[in-house]
């Protein structure tokens, strides 16, 4: 397992998956151990998968201070690792909430990034936000489902303020575009995989700056690729769409059938897709 040091000196670990030219992968969660995202529906076929374990979670150390822990702040730590990795130019993959910090990163040092897939990407760095309405419009599309009573009620209730009736896990099937064992046991093993503490600080105060960030982006010139899954109401289809047109070079893509985690859905069109995109930059 390699390691390296950031900025101030805290110890910080990756994983290597696959071969060819590598992709910086940042997991989200937030603070979510990058064990989660697995091969990436089997991209490890056609790239070296260089899964970074944000400070304080998987085998990546604590840090001292832990104000660090802020999603502005952790863009150092990517750009340690581009240096460690001794690259010039990177192509990074965000994953939710790490679709913020990709964001942030590319922002600061936008000639550093030669491509960058955002992939069902938080959008709280460019201000935006997941609405009441996009979660209701995302679960309806599961109506027929037979978890989907359970999970109508909690999301009016947590909509009105209130901790869902029947327990925060009956919303989880939202998370997933197939709820299948597959589905349920990535979910089962969240928890362990997650800093707690390290979560709540990932979006503590001033974290972040949309008009500015917004700005910077404008000026990216790197292709983007921003993945949504359609059936995922936090971002939906359109809260992706809108993303993707702050780029440039942005575009967007729907997985059908995807959920927040679209490559457990569909693997062979995630990777495909991510791939293809990919390989024409």
């Amino acid at each position: 397992m390699p390691v390296f040091s950031a900025y101030d000196g805290t110890q910080l670990a990756y994983h290597e998956k696959g071969e060819g030219e590598p992709l910086l992968c940042l997991p989200g969660g937030p603070m979510r151990a990058s064990v989660y995202l697995g091969d990436l529906g089997g991209l490890t076929a056609h790239r070296r998968l260089i899964l970074l374990d944000l400070r304080g979670t998987g085998d990546s150390a604590i840090p001292d201070d832990v104000s660090t822990y802020r999603c502005d702040r952790q863009t150092d730590d990517v750009e340690a690792l581009r240096e460690h990795l001794g690259l010039d130019q990177v192509d990074v993959l965000g994953h939710s909430a790490g679709g913020d910090l990709a964001a942030l990163y590319a922002a600061r040092h936008p000639k550093r990034i030669r491509t960058l897939v955002l992939v069902t990407p938080a959008t709280l760095a460019v201000g935006g936000t997941f609405t009441d309405e996009d979660r209701r419009e995302a679960a309806a599309l599961r109506k027929d489902e037979p978890w989907y009573p359970a999970a109508e009620t909690a999301l009016r209730e947590i909509a009105q303020g209130r901790a869902p009736s029947a327990g925060w896990e009956a919303i989880a099937p939202l998370t997933y575009g197939r709820w299948d064992t597959a589905a349920q046991e990535h979910r089962a093993r969240s928890t362990e995989q997650k800093n707690l503490a390290a979560s709540e600080a990932y979006y503590g105060e001033a974290s972040f700056d949309p008009p500015a960030t917004r700005a910077a982006l404008a000026a990216v010139a790197a292709p983007v690729l921003v993945l949504a899954g359609a059936y995922d109401g936090g971002p939906s289809p359109a809260r992706a769409a809108e993303l993707a047109a702050l780029f440039p070079h942005g575009v967007c893509q729907v997985q059908p059938g995807g959920g927040h985690f679209p490559w457990l859905d569909d693997p062979e069109w995630f990777a495909r897709r991510v791939a293809g995109f990919l390989a024409q930059h």
